[in-house]
């Protein structure tokens, strides 16, 4: 007798297969205040001081505080105060039904810890936005991509039923894929130019149109794959083949296979398997090589999640531009590597 693989328990028991960009984090930053050269051109041609100084920037960030609490109170945006224990999402999710409920974008609170804006996108769903208080205000922007094809798909008259963070089933897989493979940098990139021109920020149009505004770049990047079967009993059966089939995956020769990175006795990194027990999940497969992991777990008791996270732009590929000149906010690219002063 052979031993049974996963794709034996997989042969005719998917009932969908979709492959999605998930959880995007990008950084937000300045290119033109990155160095000290840049930074006192900035306090002195442009903002006028006779001499840069550090206490200039008390000033401009008390000012950017006062922008923020004053355009919660006009805007009537609830103010949280965050407990350094507190869920922030399970804090803000009240928050977050009642701006949806209402059918348009719009802040949904103002997290207090860092100026933290909870916002409600109508192309993207629920997403923040975080803007640093101190010079040189890098920011942080997380939205899911998932919430972004939802919303596509009932646009384009797609049927479709919810798995958490996903789909369960659906009228037309083709045309929900194609959706998902549509979602890229320029999507991104005009959710970030639209909220950074509707929330307070440190900046403003002159400031703009002087070449100090925010690009975006990659900070972490979640492509999720998820296998729904036709009945639950299948769904644990490839779980339970999954893990005998990747028990070694960890090994580096076999990492090598799955990323497609050389692997040599100077190469650093990490490279394992670790196999955990969570409450909410079960048994999760975790495969780990440098700054990328690859986790798969059993999603809502009928589905197999395979979730592809890279924490560096080096592990998309991407790599660090040459020095460019200065560009107008119309030339801002999206998605490149970040800055080393981000």
């Amino acid at each position: 007798m052979r031993a049974v693989t996963v794709n034996d328990v997989l042969d005719g028991h998917v009932a969908l297969d979709i492959e999605c960009l998930d959880r995007i984090y990008l950084n937000a930053y300045v290119p033109t205040l990155q160095t000290s050269a840049q930074v006192a051109a900035f306090l002195t041609r442009h903002l006028g001081f006779p001499f840069p100084s550090p206490a200039l920037f008390k000033q401009l960030g008390d000012r950017f505080r006062r922008s923020v609490r004053a355009f919660a109170d006009t805007g009537d945006i609830p103010w949280v105060t965050f407990d350094k224990h507190d869920n922030k999402l399970e804090v803000m999710r009240p928050h977050l039904a009642r701006q949806a409920a209402t059918g348009r974008s719009g802040v949904a609170a103002v997290g207090v810890a860092q100026e933290f804006q909870r916002v409600w996108d109508a192309d993207f769903g629920p997403a923040f936005v975080k803007v640093c208080a101190y010079f040189p205000y890098p920011a942080k922007i997380w939205l899911n991509g998932h919430e972004w094809v939802k919303r596509q798909a009932t646009g384009a008259g797609i049927g479709f039923a919810e798995l958490s963070n996903g789909f369960a089933a659906c009228d037309d897989p083709a045309a929900l894929q194609a959706i998902c493979d549509r979602l890229g940098p320029g999507h991104l990139n005009v959710f970030t130019q639209r909220w950074l021109s509707l929330l307070p920020l440190p900046f403003g149009q002159t400031d703009r149109d002087a070449g100090y505004w925010w690009e975006c770049s990659m900070r972490q990047i979640e492509v999720s794959r998820t296998l729904v079967f036709d009945a639950p009993r299948h769904a644990r059966g490839f779980f339970e083949a999954l893990i005998a089939d990747n028990l070694d995956i960890g090994r580096p020769g076999n990492v090598e296979i799955i990323f497609g990175r050389q692997i040599r006795s100077t190469t650093k990194g990490v490279f394992r398997t670790a196999i955990d027990r969570h409450d909410n999940k079960g048994v999760v497969v975790n495969v780990f090589y440098k700054h990328s992991r690859i986790k798969q777990y059993l999603k809502d008791g009928r589905a197999m999640r395979i979730e592809t996270v890279v924490n560096a732009p080096s592990g998309s590929g991407l790599q660090r531009p040459a020095a460019q000149p200065r560009r107008t906010p119309d030339q801002s690219p999206c998605m490149q590597p970040p800055h080393p002063g981000c």
